[in-house]
């Protein structure tokens, strides 16, 4: 299996820059499973596919403002750096930009002092391993010096840090945003409860894997990299009782899914527990858990095509995309949503 395979054709004007002011607005293409028919809605009649006993797994990980722009103590030289793991109390895996002038035992200040770091060591591809230093809550300096880290194909300047959040965001830990939850809002979720679907979180702190291209041809070659997922006892049993009674199982994001996947055994019950996940889903793969995915659109020939590809069968995700880049859908982490169920 190539990774040319998952290539489509997208024009760069269908790349949302900004997110809607209404999040429920975006609009919601639906692949059935059941015949690979298309449906062109709008998110909030999500609701018309949803039923009674059905259980919907959100990802409540929150997005860290994990971007940070400092200078090198010694020369003065800008530095960019992206948190990407936490390794111990304080100190993180992060990608660092020159990585040139970002050597072992260098010394970095971020706002006038406020944060400084001094780098550990070189770890995997690159990535730097970096001891922060400060006086009072991290996370209270990094919501005042830091920036989102939007993908790169963003290239407007966010207005509001919540609109790359969910409005279930929990657990700080994210490089990047689980984005099919970012079309639900409050209202739309007490509305999903009121119909008998029952709403279900588990974590996965979305890391670097998400700014990763697939380098290699071979699709089987491509390595992911590992994530930290939480699964409680309580979703645990939701899930299973879902499934027990004949309800299904849907999941709000790739991110949600892989937990899922990751968590479940081959029986289909969802085990409770936490680790490390390094899942990846393509053509071949038997799902475990899930019965359905709300999902955004995911660039040409990345890991998220395959997977979609994987449950949907590669032919109709392809034609799926193709009927969105002809209807003009927005695509990508402020782009519109896609149902396949």
């Amino acid at each position: 299996m190539k990774t040319s395979d998952f290539y489509y054709d997208l024009p760069k004007e269908l790349i949302a820059q900004d997110p809607l002011e209404d999040r429920s607005a975006s609009r919601l293409l639906h692949l059935s499973l059941k015949d690979g028919s298309l449906e062109h809605r709008h998110f909030r009649d999500i609701l018309d596919y949803l039923r009674e006993g059905d259980c919907l797994v959100i990802n409540d990980t929150r997005v860290i403002p994990a971007r940070l722009y400092g200078h090198k103590e010694d020369t003065g030289a800008a530095i960019e750096i992206l948190l990407l793991k936490r390794l111990g109390k304080d100190v993180w895996e992060c990608l660092v930009k020159p990585g040139k002038k970002a050597r072992p035992g260098a010394k970095i200040s971020f706002g006038d002092g406020l944060l400084t770091g001094e780098i550990l060591e070189i770890g995997e591809e690159g990535n730097r391993h970096i001891q922060f230093h400060y006086e009072g809550i991290f996370e209270e300096i990094l919501d005042q010096l830091g920036e989102m880290p939007l993908p790169p194909y963003i290239t407007h300047k966010l207005q509001d840090k919540n609109r790359y959040q969910t409005v279930y965001a929990r657990e700080d830990g994210s490089a990047a945003a689980p984005t099919a939850g970012l079309h639900f809002t409050k209202e739309l979720l007490e509305e999903v409860k009121a119909k008998g679907v029952a709403i279900a979180p588990v974590t996965l702190h979305v890391g670097l894997g998400t700014f990763r291209p697939v380098k290699v041809e071979d699709v089987e070659n491509h390595h992911m990299h590992s994530e930290f997922y939480m699964v409680e006892e309580s979703t645990a049993k939701l899930v299973n009782e879902t499934k027990k009674k004949g309800g299904r199982v849907i999941a709000v994001g790739t991110t949600s899914l892989r937990t899922l996947e990751s968590a479940g055994e081959e029986s289909g019950l969802l085990r409770a527990g936490s680790g490390w996940t390094d899942i990846f889903i393509y053509p071949g793969y038997r799902f475990k858990v899930i019965d359905g995915l709300i999902t955004n659109f995911h660039l040409p020939e990345s890991t998220l095509v395959m997977l979609v590809s994987a449950l949907a069968g590669k032919e109709n995700i392809m034609r799926a995309y193709r009927e969105a880049v002809k209807e003009r859908y927005r695509f990508f982490s402020f782009g519109d949503a896609m149902l396949i169920i």
